[in-house]
């Protein structure tokens, strides 16, 4: 196995990946770029809340983004899954499914997370196309639409609260028993949110729109829209196979700089913040990039 150097290895590429890519190519860093094509939002029509490119299809938008990073003749891409990484004298070892091994003096993880779905049929199906995790991204093409919010307890109070600014017509199905406090419950209806407590079977709908809840007992409602906040577990095992701390809530643990809990290492995009959106993705990439350009520069000044 042939093995190549790199000053900075990205895995992950896309949005985040390839924004810290142009900031790295820009700083004339040789660059790697090892991604494997699963973006997160690969079935979701439509990309939106992110300045210049609201209303884009996302793979237009990460398309034209490798385009515009591909002109940095210092960045280089491949194809392919990192399934491997050591911590080596003065850098780190990316070994791919292929069998090419890579090393660099410093690893941006911008590798995202991996949903776990409910066993409800067809929610897989509708998952970022009416089935919806953030209003910001997509509540505006759904407001005052009839709508359904899948979640419990403490978790769907605040979801319905929140849901409740893009639409009055709002229905919180707990899955199960509820689990809201008799406070809670109060404050939900005099708001107007119907609670359902059926346990949900199903999902009918067309090419992912979803027309109607299926309920074990066998009765069904009408939604235009649901949301949902799914658990979820970290796209790429390696960081924490590098020593990298993850934090309470499941994501990589970085500080305000990027930088994981091991020197040399970096984490942007959805790996690490529940702020799931493309705008924040391209942003924490770009900062990233910086960084690490400022690290590599402090580290050869002496």
């Amino acid at each position: 196995m042939e093995k190549k150097h790199f000053e900075v290895i990205i895995v992950g590429g896309s949005y985040s990946g390839l924004s810290a890519a142009m900031s790295l190519g820009r700083s004339l860093r040789k660059v790697l770029v090892i991604d494997s094509g699963l973006p997160c939002n690969r079935q979701t029509p439509h990309s939106h809340n992110f300045i210049t490119q609201d209303g884009e299809k996302p793979a237009v938008i990460s398309a034209k983004a490798k385009l515009q990073v591909d002109i940095y003749k210092t960045v280089q891409f491949y194809n392919g899954l990192a399934v491997k990484a050591l911590q080596i004298d003065k850098g780190f070892e990316i070994e791919t499914e292929s069998g090419d091994v890579f090393t660099a003096r410093k690893v941006l993880f911008a590798t995202g997370v991996k949903d776990l779905f409910p066993k409800i049929d067809g929610f897989a199906d509708c998952w970022g196309i009416s089935v919806l995790h953030c209003p910001y991204c997509h509540g505006y093409e759904v407001k005052n639409e009839k709508t359904a919010i899948i979640a419990n307890g403490e978790m769907g109070f605040e979801y319905a609260k929140l849901i409740s600014n893009w639409t009055k017509d709002l229905r919180l199905c707990t899955n199960g028993k509820s689990e809201l406090t008799l406070e809670q419950t109060q404050i939900l209806k005099n708001h107007g949110v119907l609670i359902l407590e059926n346990e949900i079977d199903s999902l009918e709908h067309n090419e992912g729109y979803v027309s109607n809840i299926i309920f074990k007992n066998e009765e069904k409602i009408s939604v235009k829209a649901i949301y949902a906040k799914v658990p979820f577990e970290q796209h790429c095992s390696l960081p924490e196979e590098l020593g990298c701390e993850i934090n309470e809530q499941g994501y990589l643990k970085v500080d305000f700089m990027q930088k994981t809990t091991v020197p040399g290492i970096f984490g942007s995009g959805d790996a690490t913040t529940q702020m799931r959106s493309v705008a924040l993705a391209v942003s924490s990439g770009s900062f990233a990039g910086a960084v690490i350009n400022k690290e590599l520069i402090d580290e050869d000044f002496v």
